[in-house]
């Protein structure tokens, strides 16, 4: 593996930190119990498709800028119409995007990593969305960032721009954590170190991919790192 000499470690949390998909269909479940699998899916499906359709819109302008609360909302709504469900039901179903459980290596992952690193959290979740969903699942940052204050959605540049103003670094100071390979390049593209991290919901890397860590899970990033002698400056 290639020496990363690192500063501080920016980690995406949606998917990489928190099984979002197991949360969204928590609430769908709790939303109509007599719900078969396949519904379930196909009703998360429909629900991650508007969020990242409408992310995209934003990102190309063709929509002003509205925060995750406003598109799980209307996800919700989406999801609560297909089922013919009670509309009273949209306003708690759409919360099901907050609480997120983490991966069971996330917590202990954060732990061992905060011990030599400044942690950065870099989310397209809300202020307020990220703020409830790191205290549900229990995350430790030393500064947890919302894509919130660039007024878009990754991979557009301004929200990397985040990190590395934050860190008063310079980006190949920064290690990017993913397991979406989309959320690699954007960073890739700004300047920073980046790290693959394996998810079952994840995003795997292309053939064409050169990213500079590949782990399996934390304890593997943590333990790359340690053999890599990465530096805390």
């Amino acid at each position: 593996m290639p020496n990363v000499d690192i500063d501080a470690i920016v980690f995406d949390v949606l998917g990489t930190l928190v099984d979002e998909p197991a949360g969204i269909r928590a609430g769908i479940r709790a939303l109509d119990p007599a719900l078969g699998s396949s519904e379930v899916e196909h009703l998360l499906s429909l629900w991650q498709r508007h969020v990242d359709g409408e992310q995209r819109r934003v990102r190309e302008g063709v929509r002003p800028y509205a925060p995750s609360d406003v598109l799980d909302r209307e996800a919700a709504q989406l999801v609560v119409d297909a089922v013919g469900a009670d509309p009273a039901l949209t306003a708690e179903l759409a919360l099901s995007g907050r609480r997120l459980p983490p991966w069971p290596d996330t917590v202990a992952g954060l732990d061992r990593l905060t011990e030599r690193y400044r942690l950065i959290g870099l989310s397209n979740a809300s202020r307020t969305s990220l703020l409830e969903l790191s205290a549900h699942a229990g995350l430790r940052w030393h500064t947890a960032l919302s894509a919130e204050e660039a007024g878009t959605y990754k991979p557009d540049p301004a929200v990397y721009r985040l990190a590395v103003a934050a860190s008063g670094r310079q980006p190949e100071r920064l290690l990017m954590v993913a397991t979406h390979a989309w959320d690699l390049r954007g960073a890739q593209r700004h300047g920073l170190r980046c790290a693959y991290v394996a998810r079952s919901v994840g995003d795997p890397p292309a053939a064409a991919d050169r990213f500079d860590v590949y782990a399996d899970g934390l304890a593997d990033l943590a333990g790359q790192l340690e053999d890599a002698d990465g530096v805390f400056g």
